[in-house]
Formats: structure tokens, sequence, C-alpha cells
């Protein structure tokens, strides 16, 4: 049997469950801990936070997957989020819950709409 037949199929309430479970996760007191450390360590740079936060939700995500059936390791973390990326784009759950996770290691974006410009903000603060 090959390794890929052994990967549960995501399904959207398997994914919300597997966010749920690691968003629980990066709530409990050993890895609060382990984060406010790593944060207070990299500050707002975004590579020091990929270097150190990101590991540390990564970890968490892989012990999260793999009691769901998922291999263990980079090889199941990677499968889970090609899924994962293809669910998202249909259920604004799973991409909430998705970007919960990823506001732990990306430092928050000020994003512009399509119809307001850098020079709309501008002029309408002055």
């Amino acid at each position: 049997m090959s390794r890929s037949e052994i990967i549960p199929t995501l399904t959207s309430e398997l994914a919300r469950d597997i966010l749920n479970k690691t968003l629980e996760g990066l709530q409990r007191p050993e890895n609060v801990k382990k984060l406010e450390e790593a944060r207070d360590n990299v500050g707002n740079e975004m590579l020091k936070m990929m270097q150190f936060l990101f590991p540390i939700i990564m970890q968490v995500q892989m012990d999260v997957i793999k009691s769901f059936g998922y291999p263990e390791g980079r090889e199941g973390i990677i499968k889970f989020t090609q899924m994962l990326r293809g669910i998202e784009r249909e259920d604004q759950e799973i991409a909430r819950l998705h970007s919960l996770i990823k506001a732990y290691y990306l430092p928050p974006v000020n994003v512009h709409t399509a119809s307001e410009s850098p020079a709309d903000e501008k002029t309408s603060s002055s």
C-alpha cells in the first residue's frame, strides 16, 4: 500500500475539527508560555517570527494531524496544508480558523481594498 492511500481525505468537517484542536493546543498553558517567550525575543521582525514562532505552531499542528491519521512530520503537514488550501477557498469558516492560526506567526498586515488606495487614505485623514 502506498503512503498516499493511508492519508485521510480532508473534508470540511475534518478540517474544522483539526483547526479547532490546533487552536486549543496553542492555548494550552505550556504552549502559551513558549509562544510568549518566543514573541518577546522576536518583536515584529518577520524573519525571526518564521524562525522562532512558526516551528512551535507547526509542531502543535503536526501533533494534532497525527492524531487524525495523517503521516507524522513534514510529509503530513505538507499534505494537510495542500488539501486545506483547497477547502478554505470554498468554506469561509475554514478560512477564518486557518487565519486565526496564521495570526500566531504572521504580523498584522494592513490591507487596502481594491476601491481604496494609499493616496485616498492620506486625503481622507487630512
